[in-house]
């Protein structure tokens, strides 16, 4: 039986959303207190009865999380278009290759908007 395990990260950072129209309120730069929620799916270890250490998830996601927090996310490699959707899809493709049971990560920006990706062969729409 599979089941699924979460950890929810919060770091500060600035951006500004340089393709939204003139005068929209993102086009500003403006800050956001963002949380980061990794969910993973795995089968529980029968000797140690979880999926895995909450130590091992931070570990994992500790050096992504030291590049973004308190950074202008549009400095950042990858990221000049830092979208929630774009945002989610970056760390994706950095975690996912030390993370393999990753299933979805949730970026929320306010406290009531956000989006879940769920991984992709492709990551954009056309």
């Amino acid at each position: 039986m599979n089941t699924s395990l979460f950890k929810e990260f919060q770091f500060e950072a600035a951006h500004r959303l340089p393709y939204v129209p003139e005068g929209h309120k993102c086009r500003r730069l403006h800050g956001h207190s963002f949380v980061v929620r990794l969910e993973i799916i795995g089968k529980i270890d029968t000797k140690s009865g979880w999926i895995m250490d909450f130590a091992d998830l931070k570990a994992a996601f500790q050096p992504i999380w030291n590049k973004l927090d308190h950074q202008y996310l549009n400095d950042i490699e990858g990221l000049e278009n830092p979208t929630s959707e774009l945002l989610a899809v970056w760390i994706w493709d950095r975690l996912k290759p030390k993370l393999p049971q990753l299933s979805s990560i949730t970026i929320k920006e306010t406290c009531s908007a956000g989006c879940i990706y769920r991984g992709s062969e492709t990551h954009l729409g056309q």
